[in-house]
Order: structure tokens, then C-alpha cells, then sequence
């Protein structure tokens, strides 16, 4: 393993930045110190992107023990199914242990994983410390139901389960085992009644497995000891798993498959994509919707007279695009779910887009995020943009009359169960207390809408608007940062 390989792995198979690779770079350097420490062999593994697969860039294995691992398992690919802890912190970032996985060479280990973060605290790989289980297996006897072969599996797999056979915990999958020979020695109950659905054959027990269930045979010529596979046979969806299980000398002793019937979950899985195609088209009806209105608008502010009229012309605009950017927002990203809009993003579209377009150069915008990422529903960014668009045009209309200079500032925190928009600005400040039209859409948008809290003052240098609602399912923080600000 060279920095080179590591780099080239991750340029290859993934989409992370050259900064997040030198810190796994740096990382790796340390895995045979660590390796020898421990006793344990050590991995670090990095997502593929556009794909639910890991890969192994890195490793480092102990010498003072017998080998896991025979050959190099870099550039292997790491499959959910067979180590869920990697995926699992991978995906939420938090620590894994004690969880058992079949490694690329059909052994049966025990992993112990941490996520590795970047600068922006984002999980960029994961640092896996894995250890053999130990070779006991307490046998049980034979069973006289449609299950067969339970002894010839717990032959197979004596030298490679600890406490419980593999079966135990994959109760719902179909189970067949072959010995070297590749003839059936072992089928679960479910294995029995898929083999009866999808051969002819009278019987089942020690025959070829390639006789009974021929479109498997690709994937047992495939050379690799773990595979996994997708198939379609027969109108049905099925995922092969397969395992070359190997005696201490390395012999091939048998190999384990275990198949599920994909069927209902690809039908959902079409049901959900057709069902977030009519979302998608009917965000984009809405979009060109509110453009059509913004353009009728536009031709009538052509015909006004006296031109002081168009003001309220404009600011009906502002609202328009306010919530035409929810939309945008939500067409654009193709990552996440497709009613989430980023909060702050929005934020910063709104605000920036009214200050360009109404060409206010002494005017300048600062947004601190104070660490969070808020993400809301569709329903609750549209009241949030026309709150932020009111608030952004009142200082921009009243703060800085006559060319004054400024600084409009945007800020949000978080509590526990709350999160706070600050907008304020360094202006003449507010003369009288009346609220106008605009602010009396922030208070109700706030009050209905957001079952929050709204407060407008004049601070030192200028005004302040304090918009406090609470978390809930459609608002939610992200990398929160306790705030003693705020």
C-alpha cells in the first residue's frame, strides 16, 4: 500500500476532495503502528460514489499472530450485506462495535469502526480495527422437518462460526449450501420452497445445484470468495450472495448462497420513483407558474403612472421570487428527499438576489450560519423565504435612505428545541413603532405558519428582527453547534 495507490483509489471510485485524501493519506500511514499495537488487522474504507458499495484503500496487519487475510484485500469492494458496521458509520457517523461481517475472503470477523471527519465535520471514510472469531461451534441435531442438511452445515462451517451458525441471524433470506463438488448439502426451509418453485426437479438433496437452479451459473464461476448479485429470473428479483467458505489449509469445503426475493421491494421502488417523477413535475408547474404571473406583472409595471407606483409593484415581485427559490432550490438538488430545502442556501438566494437586482452597491451581506444547516419542508421554506424577503427589504428600504452605506447581517442559531433567525442591520434605525404591510406578513407568517415568536426593535446602529420557532420533523438541524449567544 503507497500514497499513490490511495490516491488513486479515491480519484478512481470516489467523489471526495484532494484535501479529504490527504487526511485519509495521513491516516494510513499510522495503520501498521496500530496494527502491530492492537494485534488486529486494520482497514480504512471510503464510500463508491453513486453506489451503496465501500472500498478498502488501505490496510495494515499484524505479524505476531496468523493471518486473516492470505492475499491484499485493497481496491476490494465492501458490500453492506456482509459488513454492516462499515455502512452503518459510514451513514450516520457515529462508532461501531462488536458487529460480525464475512470478509472478502469468506472469514467470519469482528469489526470495530470509526468514522474519519474532514474540516466541515463530514464523514469521509472509515478506520475499521477487525479481529477472527474464535473456530467453536456447538452443533445440533438434524431435523426431521422440510429443512435437511443441518449436520453438513455445521460441518461446513465449524472452523468459521463462533457461538451461533450464520443462519440464525438471516432467518428471512434463503439458504443453500453446496460442497466442493457444488452439490446441494443444506437448504432452510425458505431454500426448499424456492428450489420447489423454480425447478421441477423430485428431488433436491446432494444434486448439482447448477441442475436444479441453472441461472446461478455465472455467478459460481465468478472467481471472487464474496459476491453479490443481482437477477432477474422468471418475473422475479432475486439477490445472490455468495460465499466461498474455506477450511483452515485453505481448502474449499463448500459454498454458501443466500438469496432474497427482491420482487415486492423493486415494485415499491418504481411506485416511489413514479410517484417523486409527478412531484418533480408538479414543483416545476409551480415554478413556471409563479415566472408566468411575475412576467404578466413585469408588462403591467411598464403602463404605470406616476412611476412612485411601482414600488409596490416590486416589492410584489420580491414575494414572487421568494417563493419561486423554494423550488428552484428543490429541483436543483438531486440528493436529498424531494420536499427538503436548505435553509440558509435560500436565505442567502433571497437576500443576495434583492440586493444585486435592486442595485444597492453600499449595501453589503454577511449570513453566519453559527456552525448549522437547517433543513425545512417545502411547506414551511415558503413561509420562511417571505419572511426573510420582508425583512431584507424593509432594511433595505429604510435602514440606508440617500445612499447610506451598510451591512445587512443574517444569522441563525440553535437551541435544543428551537432554532432563531437573526436579521439585523447597522442603519438610521427604526423611527416609530407601526408595523406596515410587510411586517405584518412576518408576524402572521410567524405566529401561524411557524408557531413561533417575532420581534423587531431598534439596537444600537440600526434595527434588529428576532424570528424564534420551534424543531420539529420539518425543520431540523444538522451539524448543530451550541451557540452562547443566542
Amino acid at each position: 500500500m503507497t500514497e499513490n495507490t490511495i490516491e488513486e483509489l479515491c480519484h478512481l471510485y470516489t467523489d471526495l476532495s484532494d484535501s479529504d485524501i490527504q487526511i485519509i493519506v495521513k491516516i494510513a500511514v499510522t495503520l501498521p503502528l496500530h496494527a502491530e499495537l492492537t494485534n488486529k488487522c486494520m482497514f480504512i474504507d471510503c464510500m463508491v460514489k453513486s453506489s451503496k458499495q465501500a472500498i478498502v484503500v488501505a490496510e495494515a496487519f499484524h505479524r505476531t499472530q496468523e493471518a486473516v487475510y492470505i492475499k491484499s484485500v485493497v481496491g476490494e469492494f465492501v458490500y453492506e450485506t456482509f459488513e454492516p458496521g462499515v455502512h452503518y458509520s459510514h451513514s450516520t457517523g457515529k462508532k461501531s462495535f462488536g458487529h460480525r461481517a464475512i470478509t472478502q475472503e469468506g472469514k467470519i470477523v469482528e469489526q470495530s469502526v470509526v468514522p474519519i471527519r474532514n474540516d466541515n465535520h463530514e464523514v469521509i471514510a472509515t478506520l475499521i480495527m477487525e479481529e477472527e472469531l474464535a473456530t467453536t461451534f456447538n452443533k445440533s441435531n438434524e431435523r426431521n422437518d422440510i429443512s435437511f442438511g443441518s449436520k453438513a452445515l455445521g460441518n461446513l462451517m465449524a472452523e468459521t462460526i463462533d457461538d451461533y451458525p450464520i443462519v440464525t441471524d438471516l432467518l428471512m433470506e434463503i439458504f443453500l449450501v453446496t460442497d466442493a463438488d457444488q452439490r446441494l448439502v443444506y437448504a432452510n426451509p425458505a431454500g426448499v420452497r424456492f428450489i420447489n418453485e423454480m425447478s421441477q426437479a423430485v428431488s433436491i438433496q446432494n444434486e448439482k445445484i447448477l441442475t436444479l437452479l441453472p441461472f446461478l451459473a455465472d455467478i459460481l464461476d465468478n472467481q471472487e470468495e464474496v459476491y453479490v448479485s443481482e437477477l432477474t429470473v422468471l418475473s422475479k428479483n432475486i439477490e445472490v450472495k455468495k460465499v466461498k467458505m474455506h477450511s483452515k489449509t485453505n481448502e474449499l469445503k463448500g459454498i454458501l448462497m443466500i438469496i432474497q426475493d427482491l420482487t415486492e421491494l423493486r415494485t415499491k421502488e418504481r411506485e416511489l420513483m413514479m410517484k417523486s417523477v409527478v412531484i418533480k413535475e408538479i414543483h416545476h408547474r409551480v415554478k413556471n407558474n409563479l415566472q408566468t404571473v411575475a412576467s404578466l406583472l413585469r408588462l403591467q409595471m411598464r403602463k404605470i403612472y406616476p412611476s412612485e407606483n411601482r414600488i409596490h409593484f416590486e416589492e410584489t415581485l420580491n414575494r414572487i421570487f421568494s417563493i419561486s427559490s423554494v423550488y428552484e432550490l428543490i429541483l436543483a438538488n438531486e440528493t436529498v428527499n424531494e420536499d427538503d430545502v436548505d435553509l440558509i442556501e435560500l436565505t442567502r438566494k433571497i437576500s443576495s438576489s434583492m440586493i444585486l437586482n435592486g442595485l444597492y452597491t453600499n449595501v453589503g451581506l454577511v449570513i453566519e450560519t453559527n456552525g448549522n444547516k437547517v433543513i425545512t419542508s417545502s411547506r414551511k421554506a415558503v413561509s420562511i423565504s417571505l419572511i426573510v424577503n420582508e425583512l431584507v427589504q424593509n432594511s433595505l428600504k429604510h435602514a440606508f435612505p440617500e445612499e447610506v452605506s451598510g451591512t445587512i447581517y443574517i444569522e441563525f442559531f440553535s437551541h435544543k428545541k428551537f432554532a432563531e433567525l437573526h436579521i439585523r442591520d447597522n442603519g438610521v434605525g427604526m423611527s416609530g413603532t407601526s408595523y406596515s404591510l410587510g411586517l405584518e406578513i412576518v408576524h402572521n407568517l410567524v405566529v401561524n405558519d411557524l408557531e413561533g415568536e417575532f420581534m423587531y426593535k431598534t439596537v444600537q446602529n440600526g434595527t434588529l428582527a428576532t424570528i424564534k420557532f420551534p424543531l420539529s420533523q420539518e425543520v431540523m438541524i444538522h451539524h448543530e453547534k451550541t451557540d452562547s449567544n443566542c
